[in-house]
């Protein structure tokens, strides 16, 4: 849990720069969304091509399976020597499909907490505002500690300039607390409300309903995109279009609503995203590619080869001439 406090709190840099200059939360978590593809999309290139290649060489592949039908661990040997020789990566997608969950995770850490790992405030202050909140008659905050921040902050108007809060805060900070309270109404939703809370008949449904929807419709257009271009990592992609979106749509459900928000904000991007590199990283395109890089190689080589002069040059003495020439 350390870790992906930490995580949250190097997130939460990001998320309040945007915050400081828009003062809108959701409209900085769309910048946050666009920045972490932008980090992310070499590790995206990545499993693009390693699809790519490893449809280039499904025809390879088959003959070597049906050579070696009979002999799996020399059949397994000259598929990795085609993997070494071709370049491709058959894995390399896999790997890459888990670099969003931490990604969540980090905004998950920033959202719940977003005085110690978005603002960056002193944890044990925040905890004394947190204690002192639960004295106040009538109202306690959260009973799951996880939230509590998110039930300071709600308050946080109605006690700012009670002689305890202005004892933990300075006027810098409780400004800023302020500030940052009223950004999170983002055209009329509580970002920081739960989903579970106000149940299945709250229009806040939507958040996990829109996040399943998106999730689930950005793999299956995925899919049907790259259909050719999958090869072994269809097992991969066939468990996150199952398990993925049914995971997504559990967890908005429980967590504040800025957690789906992104969540579909970060769908709807990875779909275009993944329509660009589908054109832009096919297997035909890679294997004109190829092709081009060994014409070219070929040239190369074919002019470092010295040229020999036919009988009827050196008899009519061109090649003599050649010669002189170059010695000049």
């Amino acid at each position: 849990m350390q870790i992906f406090g930490f995580l949250g709190s190097l997130l939460g840099y990001i998320l309040w720069g945007a915050f400081y200059l828009l003062r809108d939360f959701g409209l900085s978590i769309i910048v946050f969304t666009v920045i972490v593809k932008l980090v992310l999309f070499p590790f995206s290139v990545k499993q693009q091509k390693s699809m790519a290649g490893t449809a280039k060489i499904s025809k390879k592949q088959k003959e070597l399976q049906e050579k070696y039908a009979n002999n799996r661990m020399k059949y397994q040997e000259e598929l990795n020597k085609l993997y070494e020789k071709e370049g491709v990566k058959p894995m390399g997608g896999c790997l890459t499909t888990l670099l969003p969950m931490l990604v969540i995770l980090g905004i998950f850490y920033a959202v719940a907490y977003p005085l110690t790992n978005t603002l960056h405030l002193n944890s044990q202050d925040v905890n004394n505002a947190i204690n002192y909140v639960n004295t106040i008659p009538g109202y306690t905050a959260s009973t799951n500690p996880t939230y509590q921040e998110i039930s300071l902050i709600k308050i946080f108007p109605n006690i700012m300039n009670t002689e305890a809060i202005q004892g933990i805060f300075s006027s810098s900070e409780i400004s800023t607390i302020q500030m940052f309270t009223e950004g999170f109404n983002h055209f009329g939703v509580d970002l920081l409300a739960i989903p579970k809370d106000y149940g299945f008949l709250s229009w806040y449904i939507l958040f996990p309903v829109l996040c399943f929807a998106s999730n689930i419709g950005s793999q299956l257009i995925m899919m049907r995109i790259n259909k050719n271009q999958m090869g072994q990592q269809m097992g991969c992609m066939m468990i996150m279009l199952v398990v993925f979106p049914l995971f997504s749509a559990y967890i908005a459900f429980t967590v504040p609503a800025a957690v789906a928000y992104y969540w579909i904000i970060s769908a709807v991007i990875s779909l275009v995203q993944s329509i660009v590199l589908s054109r832009v990283f096919s297997p035909v395109q890679l294997t004109a590619n190829s092709e081009a890089r060994h014409a070219a190689l070929m040239f190369e080589n074919e002019a470092k080869v010295p040229y020999v002069y036919a009988p009827h040059e050196l008899k009519s003495g061109e090649g003599a001439n050649t010669s002189k020439k170059k010695k000049k």
